[in-house]
């Protein structure tokens, strides 16, 4: 099932159970879907799907840790709902370890020895993981392999 399908059927569910919250979150996200859809003029792949749902999802944790600052609670807790609500549409994240073999195999592939690679390994190891973990995560990691060398 699509993406658009899964989230139509999904809002048509949360209609009928009255979850308003769940319903503004899918929503919103059906309508950043459907704009992407219009602004690139094809339906969306499902690595397409996958950048439009990452996207959402960070843009949520950057407000998160913003309220979390400023020591806003009502937000932080509607924000850690919206969170939940978007993750259920992403695919299962790798963990920190599992990450680090990624880099360490595509660090090994490559034949990098230093940080001038890090660009080169950047690129090689997005692919494989996106979508899948978190950038953050993946170019610390990428950094720490390649100061060990």
């Amino acid at each position: 099932m699509s993406l658009l399908k899964q989230l139509t059927t999904d809002m048509v569910t949360a209609m009928k159970n009255r979850d308003k919250d769940t319903l503004k979150v899918v929503r919103m996200l059906k309508a950043a879907v459907q704009n992407e859809k219009i602004e690139l003029g094809h339906d969306l792949s499902e690595n397409e799907e996958i950048a439009v749902m990452s996207r959402e999802y960070k843009q949520r944790k950057e407000s998160l840790a913003e309220f979390e600052k400023a020591g806003r609670e009502d937000l932080v807790d509607q924000t850690k709902k919206e969170l939940a609500v978007v993750e259920k549409y992403l695919p299962q994240q790798l963990s920190a370890e599992d990450v680090k073999k990624v880099v360490k195999e595509t660090i090994a592939a490559l034949g990098a020895d230093s940080m001038k690679n890090f660009g080169q390994v950047m690129g090689a190891v997005m692919p494989k993981l996106k979508g899948k973990a978190d950038g953050k995560l993946i170019n610390q990691t990428v950094k720490e392999q390649l100061s060990n060398k």
